[in-house]
């Protein structure tokens, strides 16, 4: 009995950021495609990967789908959230990401996937946009780098979108990515900078620094064809950030487990196959040392994250008020 009346509680502060869990394994699923394409071998982890990450990006979204039947005001309250709002696109993205994780698998099912990613990710980005320049009650405190996800995510179309054949619209998607990665650092240096700290709940976020320039190599490199300044420029950005927060790990590792912990995934995957790539457009083998370097790592922090995870939600400590 007691189990029942607390369920029902629990899938009401079912939080719309769980979707950062199939970001991270698909970036995982994407670095251990990549690390066999880079070494030429098949060590047959590849569809066990996809369909773990499949299966996950399945299962919560039946979860939040029944939140939304359920508690539609849960969800309307996590939309006009200036945090929880910029965490809706992890959704489109994961869509995204499973698309270039099925590309050397499944074509045809990571075109439907792409096509229903990318033109989801067009209208929640516009939907997330209007919210920013129409609000009434943000403040400098609520920026964190989260607010990068929305705009910034468009940035991941053209890895799977070019070599799809739609190239065009992979520039528009770039593009747009581009433009707001460049005011919306500046915004965040800015905050972090002059304004007080950002929350200990959302510190692991500052990761999400890493995605930008990584994935914007990597997609960049896709749509000319070749390693040219710019692009160099982007990965050695990606680089000096990703060196920036090592040096600061024991701020990191003194934390408490939060859902935001999934932060530290995705951007390690980004920048991890962004150095295979490098090593493949180069052929130096400091790159493919710092890519299976970062992707080792990342395995085993995806790892340490689930197991945190399923702790946390065992012991009530996910999916309650406040989170």
């Amino acid at each position: 009995m007691e189990i029942s009346e607390r369920q029902p509680g629990r899938l009401e502060h079912f939080p719309i950021s769980f979707f950062a869990m199939v970001m991270g394994l698909s970036g995982l699923t994407i670095g251990w495609e990549k690390a066999q394409q880079v070494l030429d071998l098949d060590l047959g982890v590849t569809p066990w990967l996809i369909g773990t990450t499949a299966a996950l990006f399945l299962v919560l979204s039946i979860i939040y789908a029944a939140k939304l039947f359920l508690h539609r005001g849960a969800v309307v309250q996590e939309l006009r959230h200036p945090v929880k709002l910029n965490f809706f696109p992890t959704i489109t993205i994961s869509l995204l990401l499973l698309s270039i994780a099925c590309l050397p698998v499944v074509p045809d099912v990571s075109r439907v996937l792409w096509m229903s990613g990318a033109a989801l990710h067009l209208l929640i980005t516009l939907y997330v946009m209007n919210v920013w320049m129409h609000h009434e009650h943000f403040q400098v405190h609520h920026m964190n780098p989260a607010w990068f996800i929305p705009a910034v995510g468009n940035i991941l179309v053209p890895v799977a979108g070019v070599p799809l054949g739609y190239t065009d619209l992979s520039w528009f998607f770039f593009s747009i990515g581009v433009l707001f990665w460049l005011i919306l650092m500046t915004i965040i240096v800015y905050r972090v900078l002059f304004h007080d700290p950002i929350d200990e709940r959302l510190m692991p976020t500052l990761f999400i620094l890493i995605a930008p320039p990584a994935i914007g190599f990597i997609a960049y490199v896709r749509l000319v064809g070749e390693l040219d300044p710019f692009a160099r420029m982007l990965y050695y950005a990606g680089l000096f950030l990703t060196l920036l927060l090592f040096t600061q790990a024991a701020r990191f590792l003194r934390l408490g487990f939060f859902l935001s912990w999934w932060a530290y995934s995705f951007p390690l995957a980004a920048i991890s196959i962004a150095s295979l790539s490098m090593f493949e457009q180069t052929g130096q083998d400091v790159y493919r040392y710092l890519g299976m370097g970062l992707l080792t790592l990342l395995t085993g922090i995806v790892a340490l994250l689930l197991v945190r995870t399923a702790i946390a939600v065992q012991k009530n400590g996910i999916c309650v008020p406040g989170h």
